[in-house]
C-alpha cells in the first residue's frame, strides 16, 4: 500500500481546498464543494470563501442568502454549518442522532417540540425569546434549557439578518422546511462520506467521524470501492480515485483562513496542517476580526484585525522567502476587510 508523507497529505488536503490556487467559481459552487462551512462566527465563511475564490464579492453570498440559497443550520458536529438547500434538506435528517444526545431536560420531550414549533410557525424567533414563551409551560424548568432543547429537537435554521455582510443580527431560528418550502430527505450517509474526501481527503475513518459527529463509519467507508493509502502513522486513508494528489515539492501560498475553518477541525490527526499541538483557537467574535494564518501550506500564525491596525503573531520565525507574500496576502486581507481604509500591517517578533 503506497504511504503518503505528512506533506503530500497536506498539499492533497490545500488543493481539493483551493487553498494552492483560488478557484474561478461562485460562492454557492464552493459551498457545496467544501460540504459547508463552519459558520458559528456569522462573518467566517465570507473570509473563508475570500481566500478560496479569485472573484468574490461579499454581496454574492449576501444575495445567497436572502434568496434561500444557502442556509446556516446545525449539521456537522452539531454546530452551526452554511450549506445549500439542497444539501440542508438531503443532510439535516442524518444528524438527528447526535442532537438527540444534546438534549437537556427530564420533561416531556415531544410536547416541548410541539409547542415551540408552534410558536417558531408564527415567525421566527431567537433562544431568548424561546426562553420566555416556553417557561410559560414548564415553570418549573431552566428556560435557557428550554430554548436549547426546542432547538436541537427541531430541524431549525438561522435567517437573515445573521450572517449579512455590513448588517447583521440576533441570531433568529426557523423551521428549515418551513423557511426554504420543501420537505426534508432521507438519503443514505454515503454521498455525504464521498463530499468530505473530496474536499479534505486523503483520510482515515476516525477524521471522518470526527469531521461529521457521526459514528460507526467504517462499514460505510468500506463498500465505496475507494483508494486505500497508508499514513507515515500506518493509519489507512481512503479517498476518490481521481481525486488530486500533487506532491509534497509544490508550493504552497500564504493564506489567510478566518476563525472556525474547518481545515483545522475536519481531521482527527491534524499533523497535516498543525505541525504543533497548538489546540485550534475558537474565540468569540463575528468571524472577520480574527483568524489564522497558512505558511508554506501549515498553521503558523494568528491574525487580528482592530481599529484599521491587522496585526500577525507567527509561532515561528518566517522565513526571508515566504515574508513579501505573507505582506502582499496581508494587503489584499485588509482590502476585503476595510475596503477603501488604509490599514497598517504589523508582523510581531
Amino acid at each position: 500500500m503506497e504511504v503518503l508523507s505528512r506533506r503530500e497529505l497536506n498539499r492533497a488536503t490545500l488543493a481539493r481546498q483551493h487553498l494552492l490556487e483560488r478557484a474561478p467559481a461562485g460562492a454557492l459552487d464552493m459551498i457545496e464543494h467544501l460540504a459547508g462551512m463552519q459558520a458559528q462566527a456569522p462573518l467566517a465563511p465570507y473570509v473563508g470563501l475570500w481566500t478560496r475564490l479569485r472573484d468574490f464579492a461579499p454581496d454574492e453570498l449576501s444575495t445567497l442568502t436572502e434568496q434561500r440559497k444557502v442556509v446556516r443550520i446545525h449539521v456537522m458536529r452539531t454546530t452551526v454549518h452554511l450549506v445549500s438547500a439542497r444539501d440542508a434538506l438531503d443532510w439535516r435528517l442524518l444528524f438527528d442522532p447526535p442532537l438527540d444526545k444534546v438534549f437537556r431536560g427530564d420533561y416531556d420531550r415531544a410536547a416541548l417540540a410541539r409547542r415551540a414549533a408552534t410558536l417558531l410557525e408564527e415567525r421566527p424567533r431567537t433562544r431568548a425569546e424561546l426562553s420566555r414563551l416556553l417557561a410559560g409551560d414548564w415553570p418549573d424548568a431552566d428556560p435557557a434549557s428550554l430554548a436549547y432543547s426546542a432547538t436541537n429537537s427541531l430541524a431549525l435554521c438561522q435567517v437573515p439578518p445573521r450572517g449579512m455582510w455590513g448588517r447583521t443580527g440576533p441570531a433568529a431560528w426557523a423551521q428549515v422546511e418551513t423557511w426554504l418550502g420543501a420537505k426534508l430527505r432521507s438519503v443514505p450517509v454515503d454521498g455525504l462520506v464521498l463530499r468530505y474526501l473530496g474536499a479534505f481527503g486523503p483520510a482515515s475513518v476516525p477524521d471522518i467521524q470526527m469531521w461529521s459527529g457521526l459514528t460507526r463509519l467504517r462499514e460505510v467507508v468500506e463498500r465505496l470501492g475507494l483508494r486505500t493509502f497508508r499514513a507515515e502513522s500506518g493509519d489507512t486513508l481512503y479517498d476518490l480515485p481521481d481525486a488530486p494528489r500533487p506532491g509534497g515539492d509544490v508550493p504552497a501560498p500564504v493564506r489567510f483562513l478566518p476563525e472556525y475553518d474547518n481545515l483545522l477541525l475536519s481531521h482527527k490527526d491534524r499533523s497535516r496542517i498543525i505541525p504543533h499541538n497548538r489546540p485550534v483557537p475558537l474565540p468569540a467574535g463575528n468571524g472577520a476580526t480574527t483568524g489564522t494564518v497558512l505558511i508554506d501550506g501549515r498553521w503558523q500564525g494568528i491574525w487580528r484585525l482592530h481599529r484599521r491596525v491587522l496585526k500577525i503573531n507567527p509561532f515561528t520565525a518566517i522565513p526571508y522567502a515566504e515574508r513579501e507574500s505573507l505582506l502582499t496576502e496581508a494587503e489584499r486581507l485588509t482590502a476585503f476587510l476595510s475596503p477603501g481604509a488604509t490599514c497598517d500591517i504589523v508582523v510581531e517578533a
